[in-house]
């Protein structure tokens, strides 16, 4: 055992740099992502899943069938139809990219209604700074339509396979404290969306909710459960470049710095390697137009990636969780990381290379990326790195929000976490570590109610439920001291489960939400058992069973809620004593 294992970890780098390199590959094929509906009969007897094959409770979603509008007439005879029938429907997008189940439309007799084909540019007007789209268009498309009238959404999330009622409905966003804020619902001038209505009015209605009506901070945050939006109006900004380099430094002050960055630079945002001590700062800010520089952003974590790399990576972690190998974890990320960095992450100055910093290039080459999902089919030679159909990435993600007064302390907390084990968070750091945007306080009722940090944290999952993760007892602190000592507030279309327990106390406004989604579907026929839970109209999102804090599916009160029989048993946190976490206790 001893021999296998030097050998193991005597070729571990060599294997991750030949890895490494087969990440550099930019291919001109790909396989863009599956359809996340899968039907017995064409379009009846369906199930629906997320873009990483796996609902945060591993339950499967089904519905009755799934139709594809490609007007907005054909929508309200879909809505009508079903509402008449009180049939219960929710909206899926064409990557399905929601790790909770916001898509799930209640059982067998759902109605899934797909926006894949409601994917028009209607208006596009320079002069007013105005775009009209429908709902199914994707970030990827609207960027490319504005530019080409020389217009620019100024924030954005970076990866441009979200679709515009997607985006809007969980509350995506960029990184930035300047303006209006990152968060892409600030720039709607004006929406429709399509709702049940009483026989009278013709079982469904168009309701068209301007930039001043009082619903409309209700229906920019929306979770899908007010009906289906159809059609955004966005204001937009003329096209403008932006000049971006980074800057490595000890993360000693980082409690100190991370509250004032933001306000020091329009897209700034830092992704920290606590096991390194070390953080990133992406300096990132507008230039003038006569400022030379034709740089693009093609992020390697989104490219086209062979599918035997995939698999290579994914193989090696599970040898390491089950192995017990935090030392290789810790090589392993350092190369990763070290080689992002080098590489420029994927930027390049002139389109095809990186020779240095700083990049600069207009705001939409730079703003997203995405180009696994938008080449020609290649049979899955290669394929975006979490494609449920490969052998892949598999992970959880911890997203939540924290306000600007209380991230030096939390920060200071992680740290004191990571001094007591450093090596916990190289898995972490495999997954180029914990990304820190800026997001700024915002008027949608389930909106960010103040400035604040947005924490995206994303580390192993295994395909066995019941195996715990090396470390788990560590991430779950984290998890713990975000959510719960700092109040932060939860991405609606990432996080585990025990993220959302209560989670609709922490927002003053939520009485309002509800007032206005029992206006617009008294009947609840755009609610499912997922979305009364998080709204708190049903009992929370816990599901209690052995094994239940491994996934997140609960916080463990008791030693089942791990795996005992594993090693694994509740205790307090290390840091927060109020914490409840899954610990390895090592026999003597």
């Amino acid at each position: 055992m001893s021999l296998m294992m030097t050998r193991y970890k005597s070729s571990l780098t060599t294997r991750w740099l030949l890895i490494f390199m087969s990440f550099m590959i930019t291919s001109t094929y790909s396989s863009p992502p599956d359809d996340p509906i899968k039907c017995s009969s064409q379009t009846t007897n369906c199930t629906i899943t997320n873009s990483y094959g796996m609902f945060p409770d591993r339950s499967i979603c089904r519905a009755g069938n799934v139709a594809y509008p490609s007007s907005e007439k054909e929508l309200i005879a879909l809505v009508a139809d079903a509402s008449m029938k009180r049939r219960k429907m929710k909206v899926s997008t064409r990557y399905s990219h929601s790790i909770p189940k916001l898509v799930c439309p209640g059982g067998q007799e759902g109605l899934l209604i797909s926006t894949n084909y409601l994917n028009k540019t209607l208006m596009v007007d320079p002069s007013k700074m105005l775009m009209t789209v429908e709902t199914g268009v994707t970030l990827k498309e609207l960027i490319e339509q504005a530019a080409k009238a020389g217009m620019a959404l100024p924030y954005a999330p970076y990866w441009w396979g979200l679709t515009v009622g997607g985006l809007l409905g969980s509350g995506a966003h960029g990184s930035s404290l300047w303006g209006k804020g990152s968060s892409v619902h600030e720039y709607v001038e004006e929406l429709r969306i399509v709702s049940p209505a009483e026989a009278s009015e013709g079982f469904a209605k168009i309701r068209t909710i301007g930039r001043n009506d009082p619903d409309m901070d209700a229906v920019k945050v929306s979770l899908g459960v007010l009906g289906v939006i159809s059609q955004v109006t966005l204001r937009l900004q003329p096209m403008f470049k932006r000049s971006l380099s980074y800057l490595v430094r000890n993360d000693s002050d980082l409690g100190s710095l991370a509250t004032t960055f933001g306000n020091d630079h329009e897209f700034g945002d830092i992704s920290w390697y606590p096991n390194q001590k070390l953080a990133l700062y992406r300096v990132d800010d507008r230039v003038s137009s006569n400022v030379s520089g034709n740089g693009i952003n093609d992020f390697i974590g989104f490219r086209p990636t062979p599918t035997l790399a995939l698999a290579l990576v994914r193989s090696t972690e599970e040898t390491q969780e089950a192995v017990g190998d935090d030392n290789g974890k810790c090589i392993t990320a350092k190369i990763t990381t070290t080689g992002l960095r080098t590489t420029g992450f994927g930027y390049s100055n002139n389109g095809i290379l990186f020779t240095g910093y700083p990049i600069v290039g207009n705001h939409n080459r730079l703003q997203a990326s995405g180009s696994c999902i938008s080449s020609p089919n290649d049979g899955l030679l290669t394929a975006c790195p979490w494609d449920a159909r490969v052998k892949g990435q598999f992970f959880h993600q911890t997203t939540f929000s924290i306000s600007l007064s209380k991230v030096k302390s939390f920060i200071e907390d992680v740290q004191k976490l990571r001094d007591l084990e450093p090596k916990a968070f190289c898995g972490v750091e495999l997954n180029n570590g914990i990304l820190m945007r800026y997001v700024k306080a915002s008027s949608p009722y389930l909106g960010k109610q103040e400035d604040g940090i947005d924490f995206d944290i994303t580390y192993y999952r295994s395909k066995d439920a019941s195996a715990p993760r090396l470390h788990e007892d560590i991430i779950e602190e984290v998890e713990q001291i975000g959510l719960f000592k700092y109040g932060g507030l939860p991405h609606w279309a990432k996080n585990r489960n025990l993220a959302f327990d209560g989670v609709v106390k922490k927002f003053v406004n939520a009485n309002a939400f509800l007032q206005v989604k029992d206006k617009y579907d008294p009947k609840g026929l755009f609610s499912s058992e997922w979305s009364d839970q998080i709204l708190g109209l049903q009992k929370g999102v816990t599901i209690v069973k052995d094994g239940c804090a491994l996934e997140g599916l609960c916080v463990c009160s008791q030693d089942s809620h791990c795996a005992p029989n594993k090693g694994y048993f509740c205790r307090p946190g290390r840091v927060y004593k109020e914490a409840r976490v899954c610990t390895r206790l090592r026999s003597n």
